[in-house]
């Protein structure tokens, strides 16, 4: 009795290791399986380029002038710099300081350190700081989002210092706060001195560090927008108007902010939509405010007149479906890894091509995020991005007999040298099953011999 159920264990282990032979060398072949798509292919595929600069960009002649100390246009999806004017040169940032003070503002906001509706104390320092005010009063207790709406609209300083004390416990702590944030948007050549921009020696920036700030406030906190594009404020029943004019003349312009010190000159930075298209106007060191508010829209009508952004991929719908094996679903979408903005020449509008490049199939369990092929983008038959592609939901593993369907279902995709490999070894173990069992079974029988 006992011989035989040796002997079935030794079956039933030998086919477990069949089976599960089976199961890894047709999961390991499924994964090696790839198969082109296009929508359209172009004849060649040259070497990976990036998007040639325009011309004004990168050393070439200038497409139009702006009457200011500085300036920079960008399209703010792709951050490409679509024109540029002594985007270098160092300026005082005067009011566009406030654009980092409200970034570390949303940023304690997203974070859950400080709410909308929090009561911020106003101390004797933020109330009377100089210059323009939103006119809280000292000692009282103001809202965050009032105060973000102060600083906005009207350029508080008042606010700004407020602010301040109340997310890092003092002014110092939130402009050390203020300078490495700075230095982690990449603003390398920028330095703060106060929260508010008011004169201060050694505060200075340019208008490539101010449009990369921008950029990168407006991506990352799209609702502080709804604050800059009011017309106006009241509060203490003083009403204050935007100083940023364009809000009235162009309807498509939803920010950002000015700035003026006597020493730098008239600021403006404007940013609108148009199209689909979100461009961004740094203007800096104008003579005054209509020549800053001419000049930032005289750049915002040129980016739209000559470049467009193409969003060849909806956000929400795969890109391919690809077939799964041994999953509990049958099918996996498959999406870019990232969205895909591509910001063209009008003129290029339809020279856009891409290949997908996605598996026929794949083999669960993956988890969310695994690359799956890829999306290569060419724009005048020149390859100049790759985009993996990737499962958003984690393909889990069906049941024990579902993966042994597909496993037989798949036998011409096996992986018959790990197979081998795997049966091999169970049949040594069943040999050596075999010799022990009997060399057991011979001892015993001698023992019972010498007892008889």
């Amino acid at each position: 009795m006992r011989r035989n159920f040796f002997l079935w264990c030794l079956v039933v282990c030998v086919a477990s290791c069949f089976v599960l032979s089976l199961d890894a060398g047709i999961s390991q072949a499924a994964k090696k399986t790839r198969v082109s798509g296009a929508v359209p292919a172009p004849k060649k595929a040259p070497a990976k380029q990036e998007t040639v600069a325009p011309k004004g960009v990168g050393g070439g002649d200038a497409p139009i002038t702006v009457d200011a100390k500085g300036a920079v246009l960008m399209e703010v999806s792709s951050g490409q710099t679509l024109f540029e004017q002594n985007a270098d040169q160092p300026i005082e940032p005067a009011s566009f300081t406030k654009v980092l003070t409200l970034y570390l503002v949303f940023e304690a906001l997203h974070k859950g350190v400080i709410h909308l509706n929090d009561e911020v104390f106003i101390s004797k320092d933020a109330w009377s700081t100089g210059g323009s005010k939103m006119f809280v009063d000292v000692a009282s207790k103001v809202p965050v989002e009032e105060l973000i709406k102060g600083i906005a609209v009207v350029s508080g300083n008042d606010a700004c210092v407020a602010m301040a004390e109340h997310i890092a416990g003092s002014v110092d702590a939130f402009v050390a706060a203020m300078n490495q944030k700075a230095q982690e948007l990449g603003m390398t050549s920028s330095h703060f001195m106060n929260p508010d921009g008011l004169p201060a020696e050694g505060q200075i920036t340019t208008a490539r560090d101010m449009a990369r700030l921008d950029a990168a406030y407006i991506q990352h906190f799209p609702e502080a927008l709804k604050y800059h594009s009011m017309h106006d404020f009241t509060y203490n029943n003083i009403t204050q108007g935007n100083r940023n004019r364009l809000l009235l003349k162009d309807d498509t312009v939803d920010g950002l902010k000015t700035g003026y010190v006597t020493a730098a000159g008239y600021h403006l930075s404007a940013t609108g939509v148009r199209d689909g298209m979100r461009l961004l106007a740094v203007v800096m060191g104008a003579a005054n405010p209509h020549v800053r508010e001419v000049e930032a829209a005289k750049l915002l009508s040129y980016g739209y007149h000559h470049y467009a952004i193409l969003h060849p991929f909806p956000n929400d719908a795969p890109v391919a479906t690809i077939k799964l094996w041994k999953g509990m679903k049958d099918q996996l979408e498959l999406f870019p890894a990232e969205a895909i903005n591509v910001l063209v020449p009008i003129a290029q509008k339809n020279a856009l091509k891409w290949d997908v490049h996605a598996p026929e199939d794949a083999v669960a369990p993956l988890e969310p995020g695994t690359q799956l092929g890829d999306i290569v983008l060419y724009l005048n038959d020149a390859a100049f991005k790759t985009v993996p592609l990737v499962n958003r939901e984690e393909a889990v593993k069906g049941g024990f007999m579902k993966r042994m369907w597909h496993s037989i279902l798949r036998l011409h995709n096996a992986n018959w040298v790990l197979i081998g490999e795997i049966l091999g070894g169970a049949v040594l173990l069943l040999l050596l099953g075999v010799f022990i069992f009997n060399r057991v079974g011979r001892s015993a029988s001698r023992r019972r011999m010498r007892g008889f």
